[in-house]
């Protein structure tokens, strides 16, 4: 297990990069999450994406390797960019909670539901990179995403297909996030989520194309 720094509150309106965030992110101890994971998996991506995907938090895969969507979720996610023809190179990709929560059966880690107190205490850290990268397209992958960015308890289905605007200006969709892909046994079941999944993709890059020539255009007026 690594030894975490202790993170001083004071320091964090001085943070100025991407990589003194993520220094600081795995110093927190805001929440118990911290006292069972390897490391925080910080976002990861270009500081001026347009685009911002927000899943749950760091599987046992990421939390090894410190990085965010590398596992079998991952996988399914670089499918459905692909396809969306979406270039993961393009996007700013993160979660809203940074320590892996789990319990262990056995020897494994299984994955366990972050709780309303470990989202909001981690909620500071999503602001951050919020702030710091602008996106103009925010995509919540899953419930716990839209809860983060939107402050309350969301339902997928709901909001799912729907343009929201968050206090800062971005655009934000709500879609699955692609573990739940992974979970669905019926392989017609699996085809057809999928789709929707890439769908919903292609649409939040539909919005992004939009938005973008709409302020180059105001740029050149």
């Amino acid at each position: 297990m690594l030894e975490k720094p202790q993170l001083e509150l004071d320091v964090v309106p001085s943070i100025t990069s991407l990589a003194e965030l993520a220094r600081a992110e795995n110093a927190c101890t805001r929440c118990p999450l911290y006292k069972d994971a390897t490391q925080a998996v910080p976002g990861e991506g270009r500081r001026r994406a347009h685009l911002m995907l927000v899943g749950e938090q760091p599987g046992d895969k990421e939390d090894l390797a410190g990085k965010p969507f590398v596992g079998p979720a991952g996988q399914v996610l670089d499918h459905a960019l692909a396809e969306a023809e979406i270039p993961r190179t393009e996007v700013f990709v993160t979660n809203a909670v940074k320590h892996f929560k789990h319990e262990m059966r056995g020897k494994r880690r299984l994955h366990k539901r972050p709780n309303a107190y470990e989202i909001e205490r981690c909620k500071i850290w999503l602001d951050l990179e919020r702030a710091m990268v602008k996106p103009a397209v925010i995509v919540a992958l899953g419930a716990t995403a839209a809860r983060s960015l939107f402050g309350r308890p969301v339902t997928v289905t709901k909001l799912r297909g729907r343009m929201l605007e968050l206090p800062d200006g971005a655009t934000a969709l709500v879609t699955i996030h692609p573990s739940f892909l992974l979970r669905i046994q019926d392989a017609a079941d699996k085809k057809r989520e999928y789709a929707r999944f890439v769908a919903d993709l292609r649409l939040a890059a539909k919005i992004l194309a939009r938005e973008t020539a709409g302020a180059a255009t105001r740029d050149v007026a």
